[in-house]
């Protein structure tokens, strides 16, 4: 899985080659690294990494997460590109919202059409990914100002299927 990173303000990407407890992962284009990360407790997490251990902190907070390893205060925004992100925060309706493809797929069924009125979270449209559908739905109540997909098309993640207003 391969995510974006902003940490402390500064952009980095990762990618996690299998995930905990024996975890490798590459950041950057750098070497592959491991790491053996178990919960200790809600929120805290031993982390064994190089011979050295450590304990991190980790809090969610509405910009993303604060991670606390060693007294060293790390503010981490992680962003997956396979999914869409909603720009509802603090239930903000005003403006145009994005409904993408969250990962490469084949548009199996449209459920709406440009001009149409919306729900928040009725279904948009069908991709098909992996002998599997997901339902693209309405990230906010609105009017479809545009709809790119049609049926049988094929997707690439992060493509835009439908806009909003």
């Amino acid at each position: 899985m391969k995510l974006a990173l902003t940490i402390n303000g500064a952009g980095e990407r990762m990618e996690i080659l299998s995930p905990a407890p024996g975890c490798r992962f590459r950041l950057g284009d750098g070497a592959e690294s491991m790491a053996e990360v178990e919960m200790a407790e809600p929120g805290v997490y031993s982390i064994l990494m190089d011979g050295v251990s450590y304990e991190a902190a980790v809090t969610e907070t509405p910009a993303g997460m604060v991670v606390v390893i060693d007294g060293f205060r790390f503010e981490i925004d992680v962003r997956d590109p396979r999914r869409f992100a909603r720009r509802t925060a603090g239930g903000a309706t005003d403006g145009v919202a994005t409904v993408a493809a969250p990962m490469p797929g084949k548009v199996v069924r449209v459920l709406a059409q440009a001009g149409e009125a919306v729900a928040a979270g009725q279904g948009l449209v069908v991709v098909e990914a992996m002998k599997m559908q997901n339902e693209m739905k309405a990230p906010r109540s609105g009017k479809v100002l545009s709809l790119h997909a049609r049926e049988g098309d094929t997707v690439t993640a992060g493509e835009v299927l439908a806009t909003i207003g």
